[in-house]
């Protein structure tokens, strides 16, 4: 297992439409483990593939507290079935870091998805797990949590970031 390097807003992976997994071999599985290491170590509730750098339909989830056993949830190829009711949730994410803004979200949704043997499941999440979901699900269509802002905080962050970037290129010898 191994600790991958997670890419950073503006970095065009992130905004890009992954690509569904197609077969669950070996080098699947071990991203797998990599991802939940990566997420676990960050720490972090939630890791799409794409924020490691896979445009690719993967992501792992675990919202269980912090002093109780890991329970990690592997969700391949998902996409969300049904959803209800409306929250407000103070949502961070490991790509845009030192960033947390209120998003409007569904309040209950339905997720089907591959297990890593295989087979067709779904899982319906409420609250945190729902967010979770839909957050990292956003991940697989290229889109940030930053895009469900309004346009000036959007600009507002975007203008920070580029700020960042700026800073890192003037420092390069």
């Amino acid at each position: 297992m191994a600790v991958l390097q997670i890419c950073h807003f503006p970095n065009s992976v992130l905004k890009q439409k992954t690509r569904p997994v197609q077969k669950i071999d070996s080098t699947i599985l071990q991203l797998v483990e990599d991802m939940a290491e990566t997420m676990y170590s960050a720490p972090g509730v939630g890791l799409a593939a794409p924020q490691v750098g896979y445009s690719l339909r993967l992501a792992v989830i675990d919202v269980t507290p912090a002093n109780q056993a890991k329970n990690l949830l592997v969700l391949i190829n998902p996409e969300i079935v049904a959803a209800e009711g409306e929250c407000t949730w103070d949502e961070g994410c490991l790509s845009i870091p030192d960033c947390n803004e209120e998003v409007k979200r569904s309040k209950k949704v339905v997720v089907r998805y591959q297990t890593l043997g295989g087979e067709i499941a779904e899982i319906t999440g409420e609250d945190l797990l729902a967010i979770v979901l839909q957050h990292e699900i956003d991940h697989l269509d290229g889109i940030l949590f930053i895009d469900r802002l309004s346009l000036l905080k959007r600009r507002l962050i975007k203008r920070k970031f580029q700020k960042k970037d700026k800073g890192k290129e003037e420092r390069k010898p």
